[in-house]
């Protein structure tokens, strides 16, 4: 079972990000900007700040500047920060990564399931950034430990959660694609398998999401608008099988758990999302048979059915749009292949 920590860690698109605006009063004295942001966000070191401002992470008046440039009356600041504090130890490990494309700026990965994005509590060795890290380091042998790269992370999916993610390797491709998912540009396409026969052939969800009241591992949607923050899914029927439905599932936004947790909101709980409740029958029948089906599909996909399957962005230096596509996992499609099979004899039965 995954622990707080493990989930807080698996956080996904612009919940890694906020944005920090500011506007400077008038009568404000020329001031270096990394000095003027240091003394107004709480916690932050000069050498922070002048990391972020060097990577591009900071904008006045819609243009990137220096950390000498000079603060004046008026000038509106937009300055984009991480949620969570940098890695303090990122252990190299030979973990056999599949890079679908690399260049001097990006990496694109496939991520199986079972894999921790991120190192955190509990979770030091065997990530995917740990493999990055020795990916690096094979490529250039003079390149210590402390020298890697901590901005390379722009998104995350879930330890369960297979598919695509890109990350950077520049501090300006860090700062672009972070944009591009803050800014909700970013192309990502996922496919899962759900609880219930979704009527609509698509639709849209809104909700806000915040953690839950009560199980704090969990997230959940709250109608109260001041609550959370605001995400929107998009959603298309791809295929029914009378007790699940196999969807297509865009996001708008990046929300930790977004789709786990809109679908679970609709009614439609993701197949096997033993922490949403989906590793229980929820859709069908009370015979025996029924039951021991089921049962070989969480066997055939022990974990939640969720696949990100397609990723586009605007490449951080050549500008030109890159997309990536992936093949569902040999589980996902052996659980679909079940759900087929059911799916053709019960409806010879009922003929």
């Amino acid at each position: 079972m995954q622990d707080i920590d493990e989930i807080e860690v698996n956080q996904q698109a612009e919940d890694l990000y906020e944005k920090k605006s500011f506007v400077i009063d008038a009568g404000q004295s020329p001031t270096r900007v990394d000095k003027w942001l240091q003394v107004r966000i709480e916690n932050a070191t000069r050498n922070k700040i002048q990391q972020a401002i060097e990577a591009g992470f900071l904008t006045v008046n819609g243009k990137i500047v220096k950390n000498n440039y000079k603060v004046k009356p008026g000038d509106e600041l937009i300055l984009m920060t991480e949620h969570n504090p940098d890695i303090s130890d990122i252990l190299p490990e030979n973990l056999n990564l599949n890079i679908v494309y690399e260049d001097d700026d990006v990496m694109v990965v496939y991520k199986p399931a079972n894999m921790v994005v991120h190192p955190g509590l509990g979770n030091y060795s065997g990530t995917l950034l740990n493999g990055v890290a020795y990916h690096l380091m094979q490529q250039n042998p003079n390149l210590t430990e402390d020298d890697l790269p901590r901005y390379g992370l722009v998104h995350r999916i879930d330890k369960n959660t297979t598919g695509l993610l890109v990350l950077a390797k520049t501090p300006h491709a860090a700062a672009h694609l972070a944009k591009q998912f803050f800014n909700h540009t970013v192309q990502r396409k996922y496919v899962a398998l759900v609880w219930g026969d979704i009527t609509d052939d698509a639709g849209t969800i809104h909700g806000n999401i915040a953690r839950h009241a009560q199980y704090r591992k969990m997230f959940t949607v709250y109608e109260d608008e001041t609550i959370g923050k605001h995400a929107t899914t998009h959603f298309k029927v791809l295929q029914r099988f009378y007790y699940v439905t196999l969807v297509e599932c865009v996001l708008e936004t990046g929300r930790t758990h977004q789709i786990r947790v809109h679908m679970k909101y609709k009614g439609h709980t993701l197949f096997n999302d033993w922490e949403y409740g989906g590793d229980k029958i929820l859709k069908g029948t009370v015979y025996t048979k029924y039951k021991q089906f089921v049962d070989n599909c969480f066997e055939a996909c022990p974990r939640c059915a969720l696949h990100a399957k397609t990723l586009g962005f605007i490449h951080p230096t050549t500008n030109k749009e890159m997309y990536f596509d992936s093949e569902l996992p040999d589980d996902m499609k052996a659980v679909i292949a079940k759900w087929e099979t059911y799916s053709v004899a019960k409806k010879l039965d009922q003929e």
